[in-house]
């Protein structure tokens, strides 16, 4: 699949690079430098996601993520120059499906593009995932759009589940690459922590035994995310 990419950065050192690296992995990308030119450039149906900077010279990021949103639904990551959370919160208010804080490394980024590609259904794997908005794994119901999980009982009620954002994380690439077995270092590539710095493996052991924990019957014989010895984890279909 030929994933198209609208990069939005002032600075002309950091866009090119960005997108020298984006198109050696095999993504189209159109690079633009305002909010002017992403005003004229940006077309609903010609681009999957949107890279953009919050900081330009002639507005921010958050208006031009206001228009994509309002013309189509393309996936949006931020790129800012700050972790601040008012910046982080309103970008995620505006629909942005991810933030990445400046200056980062270009793997961390490749890893996040991957990530929200997979969870929106539009990456590689994601046609694993049930087509429409609800995935259901034994007892386990994961209503996509609306970032909720469930548990059924015996007498058919559901009860929410609560998860944290890295926890929702990992049982989505797991939902997305279902009968795949997913090794740790893939795992790892692809999870990061709050302050956007990679997990590292023995946290990744914690997590994964945290999210068996609440979804699963009985966590020391996982029904829904299982062990391949040797190999890593998988979700069965």
């Amino acid at each position: 699949m030929d994933i198209k990419i609208f990069l939005l950065e002032d600075d002309d050192a950091i866009g090119m690079g960005l997108k020298y690296s984006l198109e050696k992995e095999g993504y189209s990308v159109m690079h633009v430098t305002t909010c002017k030119d992403a005003e004229k450039e940006w077309s609903e149906d010609k681009y999957d996601l949107a890279i953009l900077d919050i900081n330009l010279p002639d507005g921010n990021g958050y208006d031009v993520c206001k228009m994509i949103n309002s013309s189509g639904d393309a996936l949006v990551i931020f790129l800012t120059a700050s972790d601040a959370e008012v910046n982080v919160v309103m970008g995620l208010e505006l629909g942005a499906d991810d933030y990445i804080c400046k200056p980062f490394r270009i793997n961390e980024l490749m890893a996040r593009i991957k990530t929200v590609m997979r969870r929106s259904g539009k990456g590689k794997g994601a046609s694993q995932a049930d087509s429409g908005n609800i995935v259901k794994i034994e007892n386990l119901n994961i209503y996509t759009n609306e970032a909720k999980v469930t548990l059924t009982d015996d007498s058919g009620k559901e009860s929410q589940v609560e998860l944290t954002a890295l926890e929702y994380r990992l049982l989505l690439a797991f939902c997305n690459n279902r009968g795949i077995v997913l090794s740790r270092k893939s795992l790892l590539e692809d999870m990061w922590d709050v302050s956007g710095d990679f997990v590292n493996d023995n946290t990744l052991t914690v997590y994964i035994k945290r999210l068996r924990d609440k979804i699963e019957k009985d966590p020391t014989n996982p029904r829904i995310i299982k062990t391949v010895r040797g190999l890593g984890y998988m979700m069965d279909k």
